[in-house]
Parts: C-alpha cells; structure tokens; sequence
C-alpha cells in the first residue's frame, strides 16, 4: 500500500472518530435531559397520595421538568453571559458557579412568585377541578414548547412572557377572555417595559460613577483602592438583606430595622475584607484601564452569583407556579385555589432542572448575551450584573414576575449605549464632515483624506450591533402571543381528547 493511500485511510478513521465523538457530545445532553424527566415522574409518583389522579400529577411534573430545563437553557444565559463575555470566568467555570446559586436561590427563597403565576393571573372560580387542571397543563406545555424553539433558534427570550402568555391563552381558550384578571396583566405589562429601561438606566449609571471615580483619574490605582471595595460592601449588604428578608423566611422572619442593621453590617464586612485584598492586587499594577479592570474580576463573579441566585428565586416560578397549581386543585379537590401549596419535592424538580438545563444547552446564548450585543470588559459586565441583580432582588420581594431577560439584556444595553454615546461626543470636533460648509479652523484636517477616514470613523462608532436590539426586541414582542395561541390550541385538544 503507498503511503498516500495509507494516510487516506488513516484521514478517514480519524474523521470517523471525530463524527462519532461529535454524535456521542451531541445526544449525550438529551439523554440526560431525558433521564432527569423520568426521575420527576417517578418522584412525583411517591410525593402524592395514589389516586385516580396521580398520573395526571406524573405529566405534569415531567412538563414542569421540561419547562425548567428550557428556563435553564434561556433565561439563566442571561445571568452568566458578562462574566463569560468580559473573560472574567470561563465557561465552565461559569456553568458551575450558575448551577449552584441557581438552585440554592429556587430552594431557600423561591415561592414568592408562584402564587402570582398560578393563581393571580385568572379568575379561577370560573373552572370546575378538571378544566382548571387541563389550563394549567396546557399553559405549562406550550410555555416549554415556544422557549425551547427559541433557544433553538439562539433568541434570549423571556420565560416569564412565555408563562404568562400560556395561562392567558389556555383560561381564554377555556371561558373566554373575561376570565383573565386583565389588571394584574396590565401591572405586569408594564413592568415587562419598564424593567429593562431599569436595568439599562442602572446599569449605565454604576458605569458612569466607575468611570468618574476611578478609570477617569490621573491616579487610577490609588483610586480604585479607595472605590473599589466600596462597590463591593454595596454588593454584599444588598444581598445580605434580601437574603435575611426572603432566603432565611421559612425559619427566620427580622424586621425592618434588624434588616437594615444587617445590611449595614455585611457591608461593613464586604469593605474592611476587600479592602487589603484589592491593595494587594494593585500592587506593581500599571496606571491603565486594561489593568484596573481586572480587580472587578472577583467583584463581577460575585455579583454574577447573586444575580444567579435572584433568577432562581424568582423565576423558579415560571417552571412551577402552574404545576404547583395542578397538585394544589387536585389536593383540594376544586378549581378556585385560594393559596398555592409548593412542596418541596415540586420546587426541587423546578431548581433542579434549571441548573442541569444551563448546564446542558445554556452556553450558546451565554456567548449571545456576553460576546454578540456589546464588547465587555470586568467593569462593564459588574455594572451590568450588579444592577441587574438588585433589580430583580426589588422585583422578587414585591412578588412581581419581571423578566431576568429584559432586565439583564437591558443592563447590557445600558452599559453599551453608555459608551457608545461617550464615544461619539468625545470625537464630536475632532473630525470634519466631508460635506460641512462652516467649520471652525482649529478643527479642519490635515488632508481630505484625513476628513474621510475620520467622518467615516465617527459614523461608525455603533458599540451596540443593533441588529440584536431588533432581533431581541422583536422575539420579545411575539413571546405572549405565540405563547397564548399555542396554549390555546393545546387546551382545545385535551379538551377534545377527554371529552
């Protein structure tokens, strides 16, 4: 055999290999995904008293799976995408520290939201035990359906939408559009604007702080030793507080006073410790920006975390509110629930599958989140995650299901367009439109060659691909009605088929 004809062959063995590895990667994440669905059902076969309803509780729970395993994939994208985006973490690294403090976040203080979900969104005195089952199911199926089509298609989109769109659009389907408590639709309407407008304002504004307090300066070391631990010690008493508040109330109730001691306190702790460690980090460091930036690394994956923890804590409820609903009617035997039970096995199944669902499809709209909208670096991607974290902490404490999407993807947009206008009012005179009549002398180039290259340079300083602002946008304007009319469509078969 000649040599070019054994180094075919070798060539085909070896792509043989590869495609097969490819394959093996490629149906290794179903097939978890599967074994983890089949566990829910079992589980919810033992975690209910056996009755001629208990496989209804079975569906439902392997839906509830599967829709946490979608939220994972999508919504919790959004957490970890400027930690991986600005190099902060790997993305490895960024799917541990997510799995983890998303589940912690859906086991100690998730619940506040499900009763919102499940039960505000309807009149459900208008349904007997079954049809209000049969809503919730099919709210919960189409829901799962939509946000796994979209993270298919790589769209961040909103769970919350997709819910909310799927309770509307079944209880309509059901008993016509006076059903739907359309008030509290509109108090979450409007929070689905104005979250994201939120995020960006705080966002761009924690930037603009940052950059007059430390990367503006002659001095930027000296006074990053001084701003830097005070971002932290913000950081640390807001998540002390809510944790006090919301994460520690099934065993610990303080008041408002002993809360705010408590935030001043882990403040206080967050500053004094940070304090040597970011002088230490400083030392030898050179005076730029580049450098500087990197002592937000630690910070950034800190506040990455709490915004993971947040999004488990309010957004769990987007995989469990109807099913916690299904098992509630059915324990009780009638379609008006007055109070949504949640047990814990019910909201192990929705933390669980949306850490093992970030884990196993999440990085794809991490890379969208933190590489494709706008560049980061650690500064911008801690103000990013920080306001995006507190401001779903505020929403979580209130009880209302805002969207992680639309604030995260908003406070990125926020720190985007903050530069963006920066960049252009900085270079506002330094160069000539080729077409302007009237200029100052002290602003004319040296050559029209100059002027060209440096009008088309002001042009095109657009730090934020806009093209994501009209995809994003656009995804999530059609995520409630898609969501509504497949639920819709989907009750009206159970419907027919249990007829």
């Amino acid at each position: 055999m000649s040599k070019s004809a054994l180094d075919k062959d070798l060539q085909r063995v070896t792509g043989l290999e590869t495609a097969t590895h490819d394959l093996g990667r490629a149906l290794a994440a179903p097939g978890i995904a599967l074994v983890f669905l089949l566990v829910a059902a079992v589980w919810a076969s033992f975690s209910v008293v056996q009755g001629p309803t208990t496989y209804v509780v079975v569906i439902g729970a392997i839906i509830a799976g599967y829709m946490a395993l979608n939220v994972g994939a999508n919504d919790v994208a959004n957490n970890m995408g400027p930690a991986v985006g600005s190099r902060a973490v790997s993305m490895v690294g960024a799917l541990f520290i997510a799995a983890i403090f998303e589940a912690a976040g859906a086991l100690l203080a998730g619940g506040d939201v499900v009763n919102t979900v499940a039960r505000d969104l309807l009149t459900s005195a208008e349904f007997d035990t079954s049809t209000f089952v049969m809503v919730m199911m099919a709210a919960l199926l189409a829901s799962a359906l939509w946000v796994n089509l979209a993270t298919y298609i790589g769209a961040p989109v909103s769970t919350t939408h997709a819910v909310v769109g799927g309770v509307v659009g079944s209880g309509i389907a059901a008993a016509g559009f006076g059903v739907v408590n359309w008030p509290t639709i509109g108090a979450i309407a409007s929070s689905w604007v104005i979250s994201p407008v939120l995020g960006g304002i705080a966002a761009a504004g924690m930037l603009a702080v940052i950059m007059s307090t430390i990367t503006n300066r002659i001095d930027k070391i000296s006074a990053a030793r001084i701003w830097v631990p005070i971002f932290v010690a913000v950081m640390t008493g807001v998540f002390a507080m809510y944790l006090a508040t919301k994460g520690l109330s099934r065993v610990w109730s303080p008041d408002v006073w002993t809360t705010a001691i408590l935030g001043v306190v882990f403040a206080a702790l967050g500053w004094i410790i940070s304090m040597p460690w970011v002088r230490k980090q400083s030392m030898n460091m050179e005076n730029r920006k580049k450098h500087v930036a990197t002592l937000f690394r630690l910070p950034l994956v800190v506040s990455a975390a709490l915004l993971s923890f947040a999004h488990g804590a309010n957004d769990v409820a987007n995989a469990i509110g109807p099913f916690a609903a299904i098992v509630t009617a059915l324990e009780t035997g009638h379609g008006e629930v007055a109070n949504i039970v949640l047990p814990f096995w019910v909201l192990a199944i929705g933390a669980i599958g949306i850490s093992l669902g970030l884990a196993l499809f999440g990085p794809r709209l991490i890379r969208t989140v933190g590489e494709q909208i706008t560049k980061l670096n650690e500064i911008r991607a801690f103000c990013a995650a920080l306001s995006a974290a507190i401001t779903v902490l505020i929403a979580s404490a209130l009880g209302m299901p805002v969207s992680s999407t639309h604030i995260a993807v908003g406070a990125v947009f926020g720190v985007g367009f903050l530069r963006e206008y920066i960049s252009r009012r900085d270079m506002e005179g330094t160069a000539v439109p080729v077409n302007a009549r009237f200029v100052d002398a002290t602003q004319l180039n040296a050559t029209p060659e100059d002027a060209l290259a440096n009008a088309r340079k002001t042009e095109g300083r657009l730090l934020v691909r806009r093209h994501h602002v009209y995809s994003i946008a656009a995804a999530w304007v059609v995520t409630v009605p898609a969501s509504a009319l497949l639920s819709g469509l989907l009750f009206l078969g159970l419907d027919l088929i249990v007829g």
